[in-house]
């Protein structure tokens, strides 16, 4: 009677279990099947995030968008790129004043935008431009030996035959004038990147023709002031034609970085592009600051307010405030987040609070392959993985001997023993803020490094151009160099005005999360929420495109090229014009397009209008999950115009009592 009650028991502690497993795997498949992301996130781990159209398929060529987190920004569409010349435009002739040629350093950002003043500079001079020579992608650098300096970056032939039409660029200097370079004959100057036409006109001019070349170094990030007179709008016209169109990337370059697009669109939805800006660190800056006080180079204060800095929109948005203003503009939690910036301080482990938020949220490292990334930089000298030996260790022996040697009796006991060195110790800022007063030579894989970081930059900037919106982390960053997220920024208004691309305020953005500092993810300040939307909405759009030319553009033009390489299509809404203090337009200053421009925006449109009753019909049920739903908050109806009644995008963690 017992062992039959024992089986019994058996038995059904069996049948228990094996419902179990049933029911779990029941459990895993519809999880997986529930939606496009979920299958993604499920994935990405086992397959390195190789997002493949293959693994996840294409929803056809058609990106499926919500208006409200996607679409178009409708007061900027009349808005097209039009950076051809517009007054008498001579071709350039080869009987002219003499070469220029130019050594270019810094990063990314710095000689991308120092290239667009030369052009102009050779321009202005009528002299002949030989192909820049980037320093940071020198062969003593230790790139591959199949690049030279410009062309491990930029398309040689592609910016020579753009520019026929402008200036003339020529490879090398012929070989007499090689040969006075090389003895230092020739003169060479370091403009600012503030220096003003007449200081090339006056000065430069008359050297140039004397001897028919001089030398140009670069550190600023460019060679000439960042707003020219009105009489000189060709000349800025002629920045734009070299930034957003002489200036292709290497073939190699353009194919990866439109694959990475490709594969963060494979599953049909728009994704977003973020650059924290997050590269540098006060601290780090203190300690460097001190030195050269203590050498009297500086004469200021050595402490550094972080409070003060951040409520004057000295410091970047944090990524988990990054997370928190996306959710409060109705980003879905599945919302694909691309991160931009080749080297974040911090790593991984600052954007925690970000993927806790959105959990598809990738880098490149992440988005390609190592394979891939190793093609692009082609083949290189192997480098010693440690650089730094430590000094040998010493026998018992030979320590017993110092012993005996360290003289009479007592004496004070022996220091404790040095703590080992550590790799990140012996790199960057880290290995000499401390010990020396002077930076030492950076090692070889530090000038590798750095030219790699051209690559993943360049990488980060095509797919930041292509994202269906764009965030900054810390554009407009008070250096008086350009920088990433404002070159991006740039880039886009003049390519699509309209596209999402967001410009806040973040000495306003400070003040809001100073409201809410003690309860930042589960607060239910309506008010906070309707303030975060209207600004950011507002940075969208012409609020967004004033603030952007009084702060960026005297900086770097590249960041604002308007009115000056825009035009606008006549529209029912007649823009307002806007005006500086100094007489030149913020806003509203565009010329008319051409007829043959706006002919063809109009069958555009038409197309664009068909596609999509066409997609309505097919595809009604196929809308962003999660990002369809429009809202507003109840206390919010009263009292507000039409412009600030801004629709909210409801996703799954949205508090239910708003």
């Amino acid at each position: 009677m017992n062992m039959a009650f024992k089986s019994k028991i058996k038995w059904i502690a069996l049948f228990v279990l094996i419902l179990s497993m049933v029911s779990l795997v029941i459990h895993l498949f519809i999880t997986k099947l529930s939606g496009p992301y979920s299958l993604q996130s499920t994935l990405m781990p086992a397959i390195g995030f190789n997002l493949t159209p293959s693994i996840f398929g294409m929803q056809g060529d058609r990106v499926v968008r919500n208006k409200g987190s996607w679409g178009h920004v409708k007061s900027l569409e009349s808005l097209q790129p039009y950076a051809n010349p517009r007054r008498s435009y001579p071709v350039p002739n080869e009987k002219n004043n003499g070469y220029i040629y130019a050594k270019v350093f810094g990063g990314f950002e710095k000689i991308r935008s120092s290239i667009c003043d030369l052009v102009t500079i050779s321009r202005l001079l009528n002299a002949t431009l030989v192909i820049p020579e980037i320093q940071e992608s020198l062969q003593s650098k230790g790139i591959s030996y199949k690049f030279k300096s410009f062309s491990y970056l930029y398309d040689e032939e592609q910016f020579i035959a753009s520019l026929k039409n402008d200036v003339i660029v020529v490879n090398s200097l012929p070989e007499n004038l090689k040969a006075g370079r090389r003895r230092n004959e020739i003169h060479t100057y370091k403009p600012k990147s503030s220096a003003s036409p007449d200081f090339y006109v006056n000065e430069i001019l008359p050297e140039l023709k004397k001897s028919k070349v001089i030398g140009l170094v670069l550190h600023d990030g460019g060679c000439l002031q960042s707003i020219l007179p009105p009489s000189m709008s060709e000349f800025q016209r002629l920045r734009c034609r070299v930034a957003f169109h002489a200036l292709k990337f290497r073939p190699k370059i353009q194919v990866l970085g439109q694959l990475m697009v490709q594969r963060l669109r494979a599953s049909g939805q728009p994704f977003l592009a973020f650059h924290p800006g997050l590269d540098v660190h006060t601290e780090l800056i203190q300690y460097r600051r001190a030195q050269m006080i203590k050498q009297g180079i500086l004469n200021d204060d050595l402490s550094v307010d972080s409070h003060v800095r951040r409520s004057n929109g000295s410091c970047p948005l944090m990524p988990e405030e990054i997370g928190l203003l996306l959710k409060e503009m109705g980003y879905s939690t599945e919302t694909m987040i691309y991160v931009a910036g080749s080297e974040t301080f911090g790593g991984q482990r600052i954007l925690i609070p970000l993927r806790s938020n959105f959990s598809n949220t990738m880098d490149r490292t992440q988005v390609c392959t190592k394979q891939e990334l190793s093609d692009l930089v082609g083949p290189e000298t192997p480098l010693p993985s440690n650089p730094f030996q430590p000094p040998p260790t010493k026998s018992k022996e030979q320590l017993k001997e110092e012993w005996y040697r360290a003289g009479p009796r007592p004496r004070p006991l022996p220091p404790p023993p040095d703590r080992p060195i550590y790799q990140h110790e012996k790199e960057g800022w880290y290995g000499w803020i401390a010990d020396s007063d002077t930076e030492p030579d950076p090692s070889s894989v530090d000038l590798r490094n750095q030219a790699h970081r051209l690559l993943w930059d360049a990488l980060d900037y095509i797919v930041s151009l292509e994202a269906d919106a764009f965030f900054p982390g810390f554009h407009n960053d008070g250096s008086g160099w350009p920088d990433f997220s404002s070159l991006v920024m740039g880039h886009r208004l003049y390519e699509s005005a309209s596209s999402k691309t967001y410009r806040p305020d973040r000495r306003v953005l400070a003040e809001l999360f100073n409201i809410i500092h003690d309860n930042l993810y589960h607060h239910n300040n309506h008010t906070w929420k309707r303030v975060v939307r209207e600004h950011l909405n507002k940075s969208l759009s012409e609020d967004g495109l004033i603030r952007q030319s009084l702060l960026s553009k005297p900086t770097t033009f590249l960041s604002h090229p308007l009115p000056e390489c825009s035009c606008r299509i006549p529209s029912a809404e007649v823009p307002k014009q806007v005006k500086s203090n100094d007489g030149r337009f913020l806003y509203g200053g565009e010329d008319e397009c051409p007829r043959w421009m706006q002919l063809s925006q109009e069958d555009d449109t038409r197309s664009e209008s068909a596609v999509a009753e066409e997609g309505s019909d097919d595809n009604s049920e196929s809308e962003y999950k999660n990002d369809s739903v429009e809202q507003q908050d109840s206390d919010d109806s009263r009292g507000r115009s039409s412009l600030t009644q801004i629709p909210v995008d409801k996703d799954d963690e949205w508090d239910t009592n708003d």
